[in-house]
């Protein structure tokens, strides 16, 4: 591919991946929002797949829509990706999540600034552990991103798929992996998807906005890469 389309589908995906997957937290967790009501998890979990899935179709002919350094990280394993690629795909997908997080900024500015909650104001812009152990948290996200990237993997390597019906799929392993894993860390199965609006949270002018917790940051950028490349891995050596 060439190298200014990747940096434009990863950049531009991983901006829209973000605006739309906090935009949805923001909107059911902030306390000024007209949407705070009813089954916030159920919302935020349908919300990121449609998040993820939206890019993905919308950029896939640009960049084949990775937006997330363990997918490409796997791509790049199996041979789909090449290492001269590598670093467009991360700038892209790290500034993407980081424009993206300073856009839901831009628009729930005043609502963050009026909420008294730090925790939320930090949950609307990247993952955390519901319980901390940081051996239990990283093994929970090598496994969801194993799962992700696995999966991934195995709706390309499917013949016979109705052309567009893949993005659907791609929806129905973010719900999946949120629905049955996503209590525990927040499922962040992305490590752009968390240090890009980290980052922003961190230099962001959020009225009492508190720790942007960079002491659990390492599970977000470690547990998804393992995760990828044993998907990979794995991926590699079956006989499909």
């Amino acid at each position: 591919m060439e190298p200014l389309n990747i940096f434009l589908g990863e950049f531009l995906g991983a901006a829209l991946l973000i605006t739309l997957g906090c935009g949805v937290v923001a909107n059911t967790i902030l306390t000024k929002s007209g949407m705070k009501h009813g089954a916030p998890s159920v919302q935020i979990t349908f919300g990121w797949g449609f998040a993820v899935m939206l890019p993905v179709f919308t950029f896939a002919g640009l960049s084949g829509a990775h937006f997330n350094p363990a997918v490409t990280l796997g791509q790049m394993i199996v041979g789909n990706t090449t290492f001269a690629e590598l670093p467009i795909y991360l700038i892209g997908q790290f500034g993407g999540t980081f424009t993206g997080a300073v856009i839901v900024w831009a628009l729930f500015k005043d609502h963050l600034d009026e909420n008294e909650d730090v925790g939320a104001k930090l949950g609307v812009f990247s993952t955390g552990p519901s319980v901390p152990n940081p051996a239990r948290n990283v093994l929970s996200e090598i496994a969801g991103t194993f799962i992700l990237v696995f999966a991934l993997m195995g709706i390309d390597n499917t013949a016979g798929i109705p052309p567009g019906l893949g993005f659907v799929f791609v929806w129905a392993i973010i719900v999946s992996i949120g629905m049955s894993l996503g209590g525990l860390t927040g499922y962040a199965i992305n490590p752009a998807r968390d240090w890009g609006p980290r980052i922003a949270h961190s230099i962001l002018p959020i009225k009492n906005k508190g720790d942007s917790n960079w002491g659990y940051a390492w599970v977000t950028m470690v547990g998804p890469l393992v995760g990828g490349a044993l998907a990979a891995l794995l991926f590699s050596v079956l006989p499909f």
